[in-house]
């Protein structure tokens, strides 16, 4: 085999910098969408304040979640449909849109509004996000990749309340939307110079009427929700039909469901225990966290006196506690494999810091406050940990992708719903209090009473009456949360315990699984991921490629089982295989190479054409013994996969295939998996 011979032009693999170029722009998408969750709970009151409305603030955050989770569902499969670049600049030019809307508002109607056309935004660029980091980022640097970008998404969690907050007392609160705008353009100019245009061979097909009767019934029983006792009485023809309908909606939902060809939530799901027992304490997560997070700074600032900044710092320590405890519950799950009753405890605690805050008043001290916070987090964090991983461990592969979009999808609903639920209870207690409490105090004004900065400038024995009827109404909502958590803390119980699988394992100590960032429901996308982390995991212990040929028979030595699967890789793609791409691709000098090959070539594994290397007969045959050697190792460590079951073997060579063109196109070096 000449050494010289001429080569096709390599392709150049993504270099470093462009790799961090590429996550750049995807890291700024999700943050934007990410921080746009909380930025605007501790500018709330001050929104209030301005456009008034009280009894529909929590629509401001409620509308943004439910567009959200529409779009999160439809986000994926438009991707490939349109291709992933297209979705990710079309959903940031949406997300400007609403968000200059946002700013404009002249009114708490045109400001919901807005927030929706965000959600829709903010919906499909985080789940462009993930599948554009599966799509760019070489495998074997994916996996932290893809945690640094789940990290960003629950570090906005952290600082989105203090953000709103110094928006809001050094600017406007429309600074807290229009912040967004030449962020998001100058996403969209990174996009278009280094996102490849990468779409989906086959046509996907939509469930659009799965997903357009979900949205309508969860907006129809949040919208009852929200105006029951407040805009209509709850016995009203008005709220009774919104529930009617919901319910409508939501049996035909499930109706359409059972029926459809490649169904938004197949309804096959809740027949697993894990899958129904952890979709609802993700919803009950989402419940509790948002809806506290939406609440807490309007109490830091109505009964505390708190500026809107120093309302949004006093909520660390509730982010605090859910970061400590989510590490910890995940570096245990991942070296004991034991998680079911870390779900029981966080709801137990979550119920425990719900009751302290509603005992939380005027006289409450700062430290004793930020205690209660401190539990309540602790108690979130030991709760929303595992629940993605142990559904990922337990559904089949052929799920897996839906079933992890499905409990984010109920986490977002959740969220969507606390923050209703939350505002119903609230704006029910705090008018009859705030009207007693005006009542006995006339020389306040119902708009200063609804203004936090003017409330703080009052004397204390003048605002009194309004701040303790401040504190009794949000106290009165954790009082009333307090059931839904001790409902989790029972369900909780009913979480079986199975042995995990690795790649479940190998990411339980991954904080981004943790805060269940939107992902792609993609089975393929799901089944590549864990396949790359029992590889990774595999490798980190030892070789595995003498484990390979072991698994296979057959009587190759490493590097000649190397050099077969290199041949191979580069003809399922349809590329001809030269010793000179294949050093460049993996960095190394021609003459390292060279002998190897040979040796093939002398051994007649090999056919050398002019410098252009093909498998001969024999050599074919020894690449399928050890392909099959490869399935039964990865059947002994992917748990519920069956390498001897057709649909099993066409579901992982289908990810195969992807992870090998992927590994092609950019230089990996995980040449395990190339030589599937």
């Amino acid at each position: 085999m000449a050494d010289g011979v001429a080569v096709d032009e390599p392709v150049e693999p993504m270099s470093k910098a462009k790799i961090n170029v590429v996550f750049a722009t995807v890291v700024l998408g999700m943050l934007m969408a990410a921080l746009d969750q909380t930025i605007v709970s501790a500018a709330l009151p001050s929104i209030v304040a301005d456009l008034g409305s009280a009894g529909h603030m929590a629509w401001v955050v409620t509308a943004y979640l439910l567009a959200e989770a529409v779009a999160t569902v439809l986000a994926g499969k438009l991707g490939d449909l349109f291709g992933r670049k297209l979705l990710f600049q079309l959903s940031g030019v949406i997300f400007i849109a609403g968000s200059a809307l946002a700013g404009l508002a002249p009114g708490m109607g045109v400001l919901i509004l807005a927030r929706g056309i965000q959600g829709i935004g903010a919906g499909g660029l985080m789940v462009t996000s993930m599948a554009l980091i599966a799509d760019t980022i070489p495998l074997r640097e994916r996996g932290k990749y893809q945690g640094a970008l789940g990290a960003v998404f629950g570090i906005t969690t952290v600082v989105g309340p203090t953000l709103g907050g110094l928006f809001t007392d050094h600017a406007s609160w429309r600074w807290c939307f229009y912040v967004n705008v030449p962020l998001a353009i100058i996403m969209i100019a990174m996009a278009a110079r280094t996102l490849p245009h990468l779409r989906a061979v086959a046509r996907p097909v939509i469930d659009y009427l799965g997903i357009g009767l979900v949205a309508l019934g969860v907006s129809a029983l949040i919208l009852g929700l929200e105006f029951g006792g407040n805009e209509y009485p709850w016995g009203s023809w008005q709220i009774i039909g919104l529930f009617v309908l919901a319910a409508v909606l939501l049996v035909a939902f499930v109706m359409v469901e059972n029926r459809a060809v490649a169904p938004m939530l197949p309804m096959r799901l809740f027949r697993s225990r894990v899958f129904t027992v952890c979709s609802v304490l993700s919803f009950i997560v989402g419940f509790a966290m948002l809806g506290s997070m939406t609440y807490l700074p309007a109490y830091l600032q109505y009964v505390d006196g708190a500026t809107a900044t120093v309302s949004g710092v006093r909520t660390l320590p509730l982010v605090v506690g859910l970061f400590i405890t989510s590490v910890f519950s995940g570096q245990v799950v991942g070296r004991t494999g034991q998680y079911r009753y870390f779900p029981v405890v966080g709801m137990a605690v979550m119920a425990v810091g719900l009751a302290l805050m509603s005992t939380m008043g005027r006289e409450t001290s700062v430290w004793l406050e930020s205690l209660y916070m401190l539990i309540l987090g602790a108690g979130l964090g030991l709760s929303m940990q595992v629940l993605t991983i142990v559904v990922q461990n337990t559904v089949p592969y052929a799920d897996l992708g839906t079933a992890t979009s499905g409990v984010t999808f109920f986490r977002t609903l959740g969220s969507a719903f606390g923050t209703a639920v939350f505002g119903t209870l609230y704006n029910n207690q705090s008018k009859t209090a705030l009207a007693e409490a005006l009542r006995q105090t006339p020389g306040i004004t119902p708009e200063a009473a609804a203004n936090p900065k003017v409330l703080r400038e009052l004397p204390l024995e003048l605002s009194a009456q309004i701040v303790d009827a401040y504190a009794n109404s949000i106290n009165y909502v954790f009082r009333w949360v307090v059931p839904v958590a001790l409902l989790g803390f029972a369900v909780a119980w009913f979480l079986p315990q199975v042995r995990l699988r690795d790649s479940a394992r190998h990411g339980a100590d991954d904080i981004g699984e943790g805060f269940s960032v939107p992902d792609s429901d993609d089975r393929v996308v799901q089944l590549e991921r864990a396949v790359a982390a029992t590889v990774r995991k595999a490798r980190a212990r030892k070789p595995i490629i003498p484990e390979l040929i072991a698994a296979s028979g057959s009587s190759l030595g490493p590097d000649a089982a190397w050099a077969l699967g290199q041949v191979y890789l580069y003809d399922k793609q349809g590329l001809p295989a030269k010793i000179h791409g294949i050093a460049f691709r993996h960095r190394l000098p021609v003459e390292v190479l060279s002998p190897v090959f040979r040796r093939a070539v002398d051994d007649g594994l090999l056919f050398d054409d002019a410098g252009t290397l093909s498998l001969t007969g024999p050599g074919r045959r020894e690449v399928d013994q050890l392909r099959a050697g490869w399935r039964r190792w990865l059947g002994d460590r992917l748990d519920d996969w069956n390498y001897r079951d057709p649909a099993d073997r066409a579901l992982l060579d289908e990810a195969l295939s992807n992870i090998a063109g992927k590994l092609l196109e950019q230089g990996a070096d995980s040449v395990e998996v190339a030589k599937v």
